[in-house]
């Protein structure tokens, strides 16, 4: 999945119904590409391409977290 995919614009988080952000994998951290809601702190993974919006696919994710999240989807 890239930033470009038109399948972004109609994922939705599966508890609040609301918009859901990619975040690419970032190989300097280890990081793995996923979609995030920040108004809930959780992160959905996307495994071989195939974004996991199942509510128990969701995790939870901690402040320290949600903040270099959203700074990863800064413009």
């Amino acid at each position: 999945m890239n930033p470009d995919d038109p399948l972004l614009k109609i994922l939705a988080c599966p508890l609040d119904k609301g918009p859901l952000h990619l975040l690419v994998p970032d190989e300097s951290v280890g990081s793995e590409a996923a979609l995030y809601n920040p108004r809930l702190q959780r992160r959905y993974p996307i495994v071989d391409g195939i974004p996991q919006l199942l509510p128990s696919s969701g995790e939870q994710v901690g402040a320290d977290e949600h903040e270099e999240l959203l700074k990863r989807m800064a413009p």
